[in-house]
């Protein structure tokens, strides 16, 4: 008989999942969903749509191999990668690369906080800078993924409240289905579309699903993450709706001035501020929790002590990370340009990672046949692979259109070039994939 899920154990489970949530909707979310909105209007919300669905396929293929095999990401890396440097040398390059996007949030992340909280206070932005890394730095100290996940589930509640009252008055009179399911890429838009599918399905966020998916039933933890991601997709397109209310230049300011003037109330600004704090915080907590995962996932082998949740290992590269965002903080640093620039090229370290996720869910020597992918979620994750690469080259090709000259090739050869490439990457991926399922 199939296990039914309590209301209790659903809640929980959507509770616990809410790190997930927490880490994708930060300050990073708000610019480049705000940035969206104010603008391109309704025009790119289809990509949040999108991001948001593409999460849930993508967080569940993860959890789904660590509740299957007992391993998590970093030591099926480590299975397949098993040969002389070769492991150690991806093992360090993909540490590297998600440290370092973990460290170029933090900075964002505390930043954005502290700029909540100026909104309707007056202290010094030292004090508040150390005081708000000290309570992330607190929280991450108990160790206890579980108990952290429940707070950021409050905190979560807390922003969504914010943003979701404002969109609710917000003038959607303009807005269409063709907005939410009709992909379309304005003018100078694509970076923000990379912007928000890299904001929202954030890479290191896999290893992090993966690290702390261990102790759930299959159907608690597809509920979980299906309705933690649904509630955090709901949120962005609420800051994204709610940016179109700007006029002029995107800033925090310019977004908490649209928030009163859309509910005709100064309190939707107070809620504006505390929406950005929450963000600020719990991505705080959670992108040093993602660079300790993800290092504890590579590196911990046999070694479980030294790399424990409350081992020194553990806590220095959590600990670097909160300091780097700290510094930052403390030398005023203006991230907003940065930060949309950060989410871009985070979507286009994603198909990597999605590559190297449909194959591990196919592969028979690490999952037995009940736990792998389905032709349907194939289908669904060699789409988000196609749509993701796809929008990776093109502005990678309008990028080296800055550096060389490219007049030689029209729009439409450009097209047809990118989508070959494109396919033979899909082909490739699909062939083994049914090597994998025919052996």
């Amino acid at each position: 008989m199939a296990k039914v899920i309590t209301f209790k154990k659903g809640l929980l489970s959507v509770l616990f999942w809410s790190i997930i949530s927490a880490a994708f909707i930060g300050p990073g979310t708000v610019t480049t969903a705000a940035s969206a909105g104010a603008g391109f209007k309704f025009a790119l919300l289809w990509a949040l749509v999108f991001s948001t669905l593409a999460t849930i396929v993508l967080q569940e293929a993860a959890a789904r191999v660590t509740i299957a095999s007992g391993k998590n990401l970093g030591e099926i890396i480590a299975i397949r990668y098993h040969e002389g440097n070769t492991a150690i040398r991806i093992r360090l390059f993909l540490f590297f690369a998600l440290a370092f996007g973990c460290a170029a949030y933090q900075a964002g992340n505390i930043l954005g906080s502290i700029s909540g909280l100026l909104l309707f206070m007056e202290i010094p932005r030292w004090i508040l800078t150390i005081v708000v890394a000290g309570i992330a730095g607190m929280l991450l100290w108990i160790g206890n993924f579980r108990t952290i996940a429940s707070i950021l589930g409050g905190i979560v509640a807390v922003m969504g409240i914010a943003f979701i009252y404002s969109a609710w008055h917000t003038d959607l009179s303009q807005l269409t289905w063709r907005h939410l399911l009709f992909p379309s890429i304005p003018d100078g838009g694509l970076v923000l579309v990379l912007g928000l599918i890299g904001t929202t399905i954030v890479p290191y966020n896999l290893f992090l699903a993966s690290g702390i998916s261990q102790g759930q039933s299959i159907a608690e933890m597809r509920w979980g993450i299906s309705l933690a991601v649904l509630i955090g997709g709901i949120i962005s397109i609420a800051i994204l709706l709610v940016g179109t209310q700007i006029s002029g230049t995107f800033s925090f300011e310019a977004l908490a001035a649209a928030m009163s003037n859309g509910s005709g109330s100064k309190a939707a600004g107070i809620l504006f501020g505390v929406g950005l704090f929450a963000a600020g915080l719990s991505s705080s907590i959670t992108s040093p929790l993602a660079a300790a995962v993800t290092a504890q996932s590579l590196f911990s082998g046999r070694s479980t002590r030294e790399w424990g949740s409350k081992s020194r290992n553990f806590r220095l590269v959590w600990g670097i990370i909160l300091g780097i965002g700290l510094i930052f903080g403390l030398l005023d640093f203006r991230p907003i340009p940065v930060i949309i620039l950060a989410q871009a090229l985070n979507g286009l370290l994603l198909p990597i990672i999605a590559v190297f996720l449909i194959l591990t869910v196919n592969d028979p020597r690490l999952l037995p046949v009940s736990y792998r992918n389905t032709s349907l979620s194939n289908l669904l994750m060699l789409s988000i692979v196609g749509i993701t690469c796809y929008l990776g080259f093109n502005n990678l090709w309008k990028a080296l259109g800055n550096i060389v000259n490219l007049s030689a090739f029209n729009t439409t050869q450009s097209t047809i070039l990118l989508m070959s490439l494109d396919a033979i990457i899909l082909l490739a991926v699909a062939r083994s994939i049914f090597l994998k399922n025919k052996a």
